[in-house]
């Protein structure tokens, strides 16, 4: 995979609070980025969109959450 990622328009969620430490997220040639918002330089992950749906599911049905 070759992905041009300096094309990415990456979005970060307006609930990442006033300091912006959050998740960019980039939809591109299908695929989904990811990468820390204030390292614009660092690491992205990069996730098909399969990959995207079952991580996005599990957040929904409470898989990551914290121990109570």
């Amino acid at each position: 995979m070759n992905l041009d990622i300096s094309r990415a328009e990456w979005r970060i969620s307006s609930l990442s609070g006033a300091n912006g430490q959050c998740v960019a997220v980039a939809f591109m040639e299908n695929h989904i980025l990811v990468r820390h918002s204030k390292e614009a330089d660092g690491s992205v992950l990069v996730f098909t969109p399969g990959e995207w749906q079952a991580f996005t599911g599990g957040v929904r049905l409470g898989e990551f959450d914290l121990p109570a």
